[in-house]
């Protein structure tokens, strides 16, 4: 089948992602719908198995909770008494996660639970926590990244709970094609009366040792025993996910199993820009997927134009300067019999906003994906001719929309971040995330490199250069034409949104510049950071009637992030954008 084809039958009959190759196409494409903790579930058309199904998904990894819908009566009868709030608030999750499972597989869809290991009830943590949980965290206090009382994989009792805890799931909810295996993050707003968190808790030596025996007991009763699917996220708080040598000295330690799978997200670190393609991608011997976001919540959550596609591909512009050896994308693993597949996140993995109306540019990142792993021998550009038909984007149209795209793909690095030496300079990735802005010190390194190297003007060049890649942006975007009119409206406001928000990041930095030239020369200049405050101020005021619209997505606040164990995210005026600003008008008034 020649080129032309293979877009058409990626087009053809709507949705289908037909291929021309069996040997072109990855085994596996998986979903997740991933909800912001403590919030209601995200409404997504990407949680209705139809759907993913025709899009050519032939695997959900939902959000359910499973690991809460049991009571543990065989392996302790009674832990959790009758006509107890604690029993009844199970027994109502495991009827919901009974609906879901039964409904998905009736429309086709194979079903990886998101599972938390060892998340466990409370009650029964409270009643063997001396057997459980580490000596020093035998403690009810909140840890709000690693969970409360979370059981040691090296507590004598914590094998026998976990075999207790993989029986019930499965004799509970057989239908279950396999378990995603949830490592290194435990958050509990969902669980009420559940508790715990990853078992293993130690680096170094202790680390690899702890890793290879948990890894082998779930691989003895998920995939031996129960002869189901297990994927194993590395994603952690360790070097597990980041250190080719670390993941081969845990994993070479495991016997293969074609149950046995493991998921490694595509960056070396967080999905975000500025950071290596991941080195443990292709590493060890076992099989692996590749996770993947669609909703990057570092660069606005779907609420402007994002691409980061074609970055998992082949490579950002940046990676080459990061990393100039060794694999820059996805596309160089074609063909190794390794890599199994892509695991989509389309929608979350962050906290609070921007909330959005559309899922335009989730559906962008989502479906390029999805296309290129039914067809690898597919380029990028013709991915992304296939993904514009697909979102709606009428023939004509379609060669604008992917330049706006591409050049998405650059703005959103010179105006959110920097190109000014990566891996070098020290600039702080997340001194913006979700909807947050924070203040000067989160770049207080970065800016002390710019002036003490003499880069003031690199810098503002680059902020500037953004700006005129948000114009032109937003001009493209007021031509495009789409199949559905209400789309297209978004897809101009959206524009708009992301003109205003990188306006509004650029000039924070352009601000911080100045605060640093102050803070190491003692002068100001008061002209400047006048005229910078003033383009800010009217930003905001644009931002605020643009949210006037109907399409319009929630706007970022000018406040930090902060995340406790009691209430979850929130945006806080210490170390916020917000207190700088009115520092710096005090400078000048």
């Amino acid at each position: 089948m020649n080129i032309r084809g293979k877009i058409f039958a990626c087009l053809f009959g709507g949705l289908s992602l037909a291929v021309s190759a069996q040997s072109d196409r990855l085994p596996w494409l998986f979903d997740m719908v991933h909800n912001n903790p403590g919030e209601p579930a995200t409404v997504s058309k990407y949680n209705d198995p139809a759907f993913l199904r025709k899009a050519g998904f032939n695997g959900m990894v939902p959000q359910w909770h499973v690991q809460c819908a049991l009571t543990y009566d065989a392996f302790d009868e009674g832990v959790i008494p009758e006509g107890s709030k604690e029993r009844e608030w199970i027994l109502n999750k495991r009827k919901e996660v009974s609906g879901k499972l039964r409904e998905a597989k009736k429309k086709g869809m194979a079903v990886y639970a998101f599972t938390d290991v060892m998340v466990l009830p409370t009650l029964l943590l409270e009643k063997y926590k001396d057997r459980l949980v580490r000596p020093d965290e035998r403690r009810a206090s909140f840890d709000v990244i690693h969970g409360r009382m979370a059981p040691d994989i090296n507590q004598p009792l914590t094998e026998t709970v976990m075999r207790a805890q993989i029986d019930e799931i499965f004799a509970l909810f057989p239908e279950l094609d396999g378990l995603v295996v949830r490592f290194g993050e435990t958050y509990l707003y969902d669980t009420p009366y559940h508790s715990g968190g990853s078992p293993v808790r130690e680096r170094g030596e202790a680390g690899i040792e702890a890793h290879v025996k948990f890894i082998g007991l779930l691989r003895e009763w998920v995939c031996e025993k129960h002869g189901k699917k297990l994927f194993y996220r590395t994603w952690g708080m360790d070097s597990f996910h980041t250190s080719a040598d670390m993941f081969r000295r845990i994993t070479d330690r495991v016997e293969p199993h074609p149950n046995l799978v493991f998921s490694i997200k595509y960056t070396e670190g967080d999905f975000h820009r500025l950071v290596r393609f991941n080195r443990t991608i292709g590493a060890g011997k076992h099989p692996f997927i590749v996770e993947f976001q669609g909703q990057p919540e570092y660069c606005g959550k779907g609420a402007h134009p994002v691409y980061v596609f074609g970055g998992m591909l082949n490579g950002f512009e940046e990676n080459e300067r990061l990393l100039p050896e060794g694999p820059q994308g996805v596309a160089e693993f074609a063909g190794d019999a390794r890599f199994r597949g892509i695991w989509t996140w389309s929608r979350g993995g962050g906290w609070r906003g921007p909330y959005i109306s559309d899922e335009l540019w989730c559906d962008v990142n989502t479906l390029a994906a999805a296309i290129w792993s039914r067809d690898t021998s597919l380029t990028e550009a013709e991915v992304l001719e296939a993904t514009a038909r697909r979102v709606g984007v009428k023939r004509a149209s379609v060669p604008d929309f992917v330049r706006l795209l591409k050049l998405a793909e650059k703005g959103v690095v010179r105006a959110q971040y920097s190109l000014i030496d990566p891996g070098r300079s020290g600039f702080n990735i997340w001194w913006t995330r979700d909807q947050y802005f924070s203040g000067e010190n989160s770049l207080s390194g970065f800016m002390t490199y710019v002036v003490k190297g003499d880069m003031q003007r690199r810098l503002l060049e680059e902020k500037r250069e953004a700006g005129e890649i948000w114009a032109e942006i937003e001009r493209l975007a007021g031509g495009i034409r789409m199949n559905d009119k209400s789309r297209e409206e978004f897809l101009r406001v959206s524009a708009t949104y992301g003109r205003i928000k990188h306006g509004i990041a650029a000039l924070a930095q352009e601000l911080f510049l100045y605060g640093k030239e102050y803070e190491l020369s003692g002068v100001l200049d008061k002209t400047a950071v006048r005229d910078a405050l003033s383009r800010y101020d009217a930003l905001w005021n644009e931002w605020n009637e643009l949210k006037k619209h109907p399409d319009c997505p929630t706007l970022y606040e000018p406040f930090a992030f902060s995340l406790t164990g009691e209430e979850g995210v929130s945006g806080v005026r210490n170390g916020s954008l917000a207190e700088t600003v009115d520092k710096y008008r005090s400078w000048v008034r």
